[in-house]
């Protein structure tokens, strides 16, 4: 008895000599935090989605404090209200940044872009991309397997079974870039989401040449430079037989969208056009 009493004490020793070796080791080795982490981290959102280029809020809370100007540290999810109350916390001037969206640049449906081949592997489209070029004859296409839908953090992205494509809900987008990474074909892009919602923008990013391009996929960029002619603002430029619309020069005239031929270029949110402006391709496309 007197023996486990004894084992009792010392144990009971032990620990309390550890607990005070623990708190003085604590005390001289302690790291000060700046209180003004915990504010900025208090506003922000909590999403931890990576968006803003840091592992986390409390990680991108700690860059604000640590840095003498808010130009280069951004929240997409909380948006400038929100860099503008962390910008109060910190005494610092918020840089202003239009509202981004992700937008799929692939327009090559089931009907548009038949298979070739089939695939049999495991679901992913970065496995696939790892295999082969995909089960249709666009080598640049979307290959479908929902790799974007899985990373997207807040469901606003989802599969279309009909069309066999990623549709962005653009309510739900928090242009936090998750699918951008997620997506091997490279396109899914981040796009100013523009007055009213409204932008232009090519579905497209196949960089074959026109006639291959076209046999791949019906609605394929053909490089044919008829949208970059028409342009007046001087916002569209042809690079490797492909159009890419540059989002900060274009003034949403939608002209370009008229004279494709292949009906690549695509407008969101717009009213519907008049009888008049209708383009003849439609008709055959339908």
């Amino acid at each position: 008895m007197n023996l486990i009493v004894i084992s009792l004490i010392t144990l009971g020793l032990i620990g309390c000599i550890s607990a005070v070796v623990l708190y003085l080791a604590s005390q001289k080795f302690k790291v000060e935090e700046d209180p003004r982490i915990d504010e900025v981290e208090s506003v922000l959102p909590g999403a931890n989605c990576g968006g803003c280029g840091k592992p986390g809020c409390r990680n991108f809370a700690v860059a604000c404090v640590a840095a003498d100007s808010l130009d280069n540290l951004y929240c997409p999810v909380g948006g400038s209200s929100i860099m503008t109350k962390v910008g109060e916390i910190l005494g610092l001037a918020a840089v202003e940044n239009d509202p981004l969206v992700a937008v799929v640049r692939c327009n090559g449906t089931c009907e548009h872009r038949p298979k070739t081949s089939h695939y049999d592997g495991a679901r992913s489209c970065q496995i696939m991309h790892n295999l082969y070029a995909g089960e249709t004859g666009c080598m640049y296409g979307c290959l479908g397997c929902g790799d974007c839908v899985e990373v997207c953090t807040f469901d606003a992205i989802h599969m279309n079974p009909e069309t066999g494509l990623p549709e962005v809900d653009e309510e739900k987008c928090t242009s936090c870039g998750a699918c951008v990474k997620a997506c091997p074909k490279n396109i899914i892009e981040l796009r100013k989401k523009g007055p009213k919602g409204r932008r232009i923008f090519v579905s497209c990013v196949n960089k074959d040449k026109g006639g291959i391009a076209r046999k791949a996929c019906a609605v394929a960029c053909i490089g044919c430079s008829k949208c970059e002619k028409e342009c007046a603002f001087d916002a569209i430029t042809i690079n490797n037989n492909l159009a890419y619309i540059d989002y900060d020069k274009c003034r949403l005239c939608r002209k370009c969208v008229v004279v494709c031929p292949t009906n690549a270029i695509h407008e969101v949110n717009f009213p519907a056009r008049k009888t008049a402006e209708v383009k003849p391709t439609e008709t055959l496309n339908a």
